[in-house]
């Protein structure tokens, strides 16, 4: 079969959490460029409607909901959504995520149970239904989740804890392998990607405040751009990845080669 043909997404349905900006716009992007119709969720209406535009105006047919997903609740609602707007999803990328910066002894619960919650119950939970209504009957499908470079090496940006931020991030790294063993037994490849310092907006703070110590980290002395996660995500969203699973690839400028 040809690479072309491997990696060709026509007929196949994505859903991208987190996905009306940033690297789970990018990530959308690469899916729709390859033939897939994605849905993108996130909080803000306005900001769906915008991504959704951004698409269309690429080729892309997007079918935009608005979920919470730190709201466990609302995320079976929002899948059965997707599926009856675009049919039976083979393509999950769990994106959504938040971060926050506290020294240990001041961190507040709450600020804990936020991030983990969205973090990491909402890809448990995303996964669980997802796999449940469309994957494990199918025996087809493929999962990437959003790690980051600091979920495998415990590090902090410089003046910024962030330890729920990497607990729940190494925690991905975990759930992946985990899942991936499982899901083995039908047929559905399960990896992660880790990304290095990107330019979102939720790492403003940090590249902002850094001013360029960010880029010298990584051996290519940059962050991370705009086409930076399209490649990775066209691999493990396709059937280019058949015998990949369980694995977490970091997409970080070589930060984790020197660390």
């Amino acid at each position: 079969m040809s690479l072309a043909k491997l990696q060709d997404l026509h007929g196949r349905i994505a859903l991208v959490t987190g996905g009306s900006r940033g690297l789970g716009l990018q990530m959308a992007e690469a899916l729709g460029e390859l033939g897939a119709k994605v849905a993108i969720t996130a909080r803000k209406a306005d900001e769906l409607e915008e991504a959704r535009a951004h698409l269309q105006a690429m080729g892309i047919e997007a079918l935009p909901i608005v979920c919470d997903m730190g709201k466990l609740e609302n995320i079976p609602a929002m899948v059965e959504q997707v599926i009856a707007g675009l049919g039976p999803i083979d393509i999950l990328v769990n994106n959504a995520g938040t971060t926050w910066g506290a020294a240990t002894i001041d961190h507040s619960i709450d600020a804990w149970n936020k991030v983990i919650t969205l973090n990491l119950s909402s890809i448990f939970v995303a996964s669980q239904e997802v796999g449940k209504r469309c994957m494990v009957p199918r025996r087809s499908g493929k999962v990437i989740n959003i790690a980051s470079v600091q979920g495998l090496s415990g590090g902090y940006p410089e003046g910024m804890p962030t330890l729920a931020y990497n607990a729940s991030k190494g925690g991905v790294v975990n759930l992946t392998r985990a899942l991936a063993k499982e899901w083995a037994a039908h047929d559905i490849n399960v990896n992660a990607i880790a990304p290095g310092y990107f330019a979102t907006k939720m790492t403003k703070y940090i590249l902002d405040t850094q001013h360029g110590k960010t880029e010298d980290l990584a051996p290519l002395k940059r962050t991370g751009g705009p086409e930076d996660l399209k490649g990775v995500t066209a691999l493990l969203a396709s059937d280019a990845c058949s015998f990949i699973t369980g694995q977490i690839i970091a997409v970080d400028g070589g930060l984790t080669a020197v660390f």
